[in-house]
């Protein structure tokens, strides 16, 4: 069923029923345009002295019923144990998620309290006047930790989905063409690298798979952080996720010309974010060395997202200038997401020239 397909089945029958099964009826509705490759159908629901609902409908068959209610249940109990984010809206009947089914074919529903503040970009990348910015970088530290911590001691009803569930030798051969044969030979030699790795409670559990500034809210009055989108959560290592912190903490430093100058701020920036994720949970040092590891393992997921988008349009697959950046990160061993290499160009950061598959 194609994205507008369920567009037009959303209008006519789906929000009706969702409006009557959360209590919704007398709040203003509005579409939230998806991303490319997005797997929802999002809308804001607004209404004069309420906070705000989100309601978000999966209609691809890529989850199961026990991974949607995995990743509620996991959020309301980030919730209820203080971690700062959005909670899940129960329905009428108590529910957190939904199922409704149209012509035999089921759409899961859920809602979420709508996060307080704006996203960065929403405020052109300025942070709160008079406050230096390394307020947000321990901030950002401090709320992962935070998540992490809780998932320590975190005991799911319905199981989630694990890692190597997904990111496993058989996938990446069927999703990846044949021509890329050395990114297929590298990944799997990344795979095994991991297999290796500790996976103890203080080094693997749930997290967010998708920390990034585009997935939570910044009250700009007082610098707080709520996330939200917990739709790529899984069982992973921690480190997956100040990994993914690290790779988005570029933007900040990506036109500077000398590469020295980049690595510098890149420590300074990673260390004031790991003193924030500090003050609420520890990880082992033996575990930070594999930062340059799991920025590839972020790399590996970024491309492996980029085939899937394709494969989930309907189009054939090709390598534009940023996906070739990634492979070539990937087939020539280059750490750090080439930031600090000869590779990287300030004129057209994280670019390299587009390959034929």
């Amino acid at each position: 069923m194609t994205y507008n397909e369920v567009v037009k089945i959303s209008d006519m029958y789906l929000i009706p029923r969702i409006l009557e099964l959360y209590g919704l009826e007398d709040y203003e509705i509005r579409p939230i345009n998806g991303h490319e490759g997005g797997r929802n159908l999002v809308y804001t629901c607004e209404k004069e002295g309420d906070g705000g609902k989100i309601i978000r409908i999966a209609f691809l068959d890529d989850r199961s019923r026990e991974d949607l209610l995995g990743e509620v249940e996991y959020i309301r109990y980030l919730f209820e144990h203080g971690a700062s984010v959005s909670d899940v809206v129960s329905s009428q009947k108590g529910n957190l998620l939904e199922e409704i089914t149209y012509n035999d074919y089921s759409f899961y529903v859920c809602a979420f309290k709508k996060a307080r503040g704006k996203m960065f970009a929403e405020n052109n990348y300025q942070y709160r006047e008079g406050v230096p910015i390394t307020e947000y970088y321990y901030n950002c530290g401090k709320v992962l930790g935070k998540m992490h911590q809780l998932s320590k001691g975190y005991t799911p009803v319905h199981y989630r989905y694990d890692f190597f569930d997904k990111y496993n030798i058989e996938y990446i051969d069927k999703l990846i063409p044949e021509s890329l044969s050395l990114l297929k030979e590298k990944l799997l030699e990344l795979l095994r690298t991991l297999k290796a790795l500790d996976r103890n409670l203080e080094s693997y559990g749930m997290v967010h798979f998708d920390y990034n500034d585009g997935n939570y809210m910044i009250n700009f009055n007082n610098g707080e952080i709520t996330v939200f989108d917990f739709d790529n959560s899984c069982f992973c290592w921690y480190m997956f996720d100040l990994a993914n912190i690290w790779v988005n903490g570029v933007g900040w430093i990506q036109f500077e010309q000398d590469a020295g100058k980049r690595k510098k701020f890149m420590e300074d920036y990673f260390e004031t974010v790991l003193t924030g994720y500090r003050s609420v949970t520890e990880i082992d040092n033996s575990m930070l060395k594999n930062l340059p590891l799991f920025i590839k393992v972020v790399i590996m997921e970024n491309i492996i997202d980029a085939f899937e988008v394709m494969r989930n349009n309907g189009e054939e697959p090709e390598c534009d200038t940023e996906l070739s950046y990634l492979i070539k990160c990937i087939e020539d061993d280059i750490p750090y997401k080439g930031f600090f290499h000869e590779i990287y160009s300030i004129e057209e950061p994280f670019e390299y020239e587009e390959r034929n598959i």
